[in-house]
């Protein structure tokens, strides 16, 4: 089986515009790129897990986040395997949303991911708390720029996420995924 990465979309293979996918206003983080090719060339599987409430807010369609996916791989320079996402409100209650593991579970049966050697990395506690809480042998946190949200994860779940690893950036995540 391949190794797997799955990584958060918004905040982490793209600045956060926040409930956007403006193509004009697609920027990636510092060596991003890099990561995800070094990713590829490894031979690994690369999926996509994201919240995408902005599709239930009515802020845009499922076609212009596609277009949006898109332009990111464009930018990136790699194609990822595939894209998971949850497209409800926060109070929807969905299983999907993360911290939920649905959209993982999916994926993981859908392409015979070995979860002993899948890692998830991303910008939030809720990546990271999906990430343990799926069974992920390893997770990364990359934060956004000015963002501690681990008061909002105790208050959220009463859990403390505990990544195995945070990054200062994605290629940081991937060289240490990678020595792995």
């Amino acid at each position: 089986m391949k190794r797997t990465v799955f990584i958060d979309r918004d905040g982490t293979l793209n600045v956060d515009q926040v409930h956007g996918v403006d193509i004009s206003k697609l920027q990636l983080p510092p060596r991003a790129a890099e990561a995800m090719r070094l990713w590829r060339e490894a031979g690994w599987r690369i999926i996509v897990v994201s919240n995408q409430s902005g599709i239930a807010r009515g802020l845009y369609s499922e076609a212009d986040m596609h277009a949006f996916h898109r332009a990111l791989e464009t930018r990136l320079g790699v194609t990822p395997d595939a894209y998971y996402w949850c497209p409800h409100l926060p109070d929807a209650g969905c299983a999907c949303r993360k911290p939920g593991t649905l959209l993982y579970e999916r994926a993981a049966q859908e392409h015979g991911i070995d979860l002993a050697t899948s890692f998830v990395v991303g910008d939030s506690w809720r990546d990271v708390l999906a990430g343990k809480r799926f069974g992920a042998r390893g997770t990364v946190l990359v934060p956004s720029p000015g963002r501690d949200d681990a008061q909002e994860a105790r208050k959220a779940t009463g859990e403390v996420p505990g990544p195995d690893l945070v990054a200062s950036d994605l290629l940081e995540a991937a060289t240490w995924t990678l020595a792995l």
